[in-house]
């Protein structure tokens, strides 16, 4: 019990102590993460809501290709939609972990599947590319058109995941201090307090 509560005290003193050394403290930390994933997902739904008008404008008022690749923004646009919604709110939702091993899981978990995101983007590039030379070798403007809309889509998720990434890693850096302070060895774990 004695130990139990050393434990408390030194955990709360370190907190004061890392907080008066003008670093970030763990929830605030884990509050950044939160807020990158809410924000980047209204510029996702901004996105497929710009892209959703401007493609049914577009298809209304073209024929061909562009007339596909108006359609394919819609299409597409309605499915990021979706997952920018699901994405706002869950992470408006959750709770920010407390503690400093299950902050760092969140954390990467976060930037793997960001890294992820980027890999799929890769390919939705190269199925577009392929969709493209498809319609181009068949004569189907529609497939064209579809095959340009899954590009640019691809594209943009490619860069948007990216600068999410980078911003993500930028707030693992955060981290840096707190991990420092902790040893572990055979003999055990400790952590440097310093005055």
């Amino acid at each position: 019990m004695k130990l139990k509560t050393l434990f408390v005290l030194a955990g709360m003193f370190t907190g004061l102590v890392c907080k008066a050394q003008n670093k970030s403290s763990i929830p605030e930390i884990n509050e950044e993460r939160k807020r990158l994933e809410s924000n980047g997902m209204l510029v996702l739904g901004s996105w497929a809501l710009g892209n959703m008008v401007w493609g049914g404008i577009g298809a209304s008022r073209t024929t061909g290709a562009r007339k596909g690749f108006h359609q394919m923004n819609m299409y597409w646009n309605t499915v990021n939609l979706a997952i920018a919604g699901l994405g706002y709110f869950n992470a408006k939702k959750h709770q920010t972990e407390g503690s400093l091993w299950k902050s760092l899981q969140a954390q990467q978990k976060t930037e793997k599947i960001l890294l992820f995101n980027a890999a799929l983007d890769a390919g939705y590039m190269a199925g577009g590319l392929y969709l493209m030379e498809r319609g181009k070798r068949r004569q189907n403007d529609q497939l064209v058109g579809f095959g340009n809309a899954v590009i640019l889509q691809g594209a943009f998720l490619l860069v948007f995941d990216g600068i999410l990434y980078s911003l993500q890693v930028k707030n693992k850096a955060k981290f840096k201090p707190w991990i420092d302070k902790v040893n572990i060895s055979t003999s055990g774990i400790s952590y440097k307090v310093e005055f």
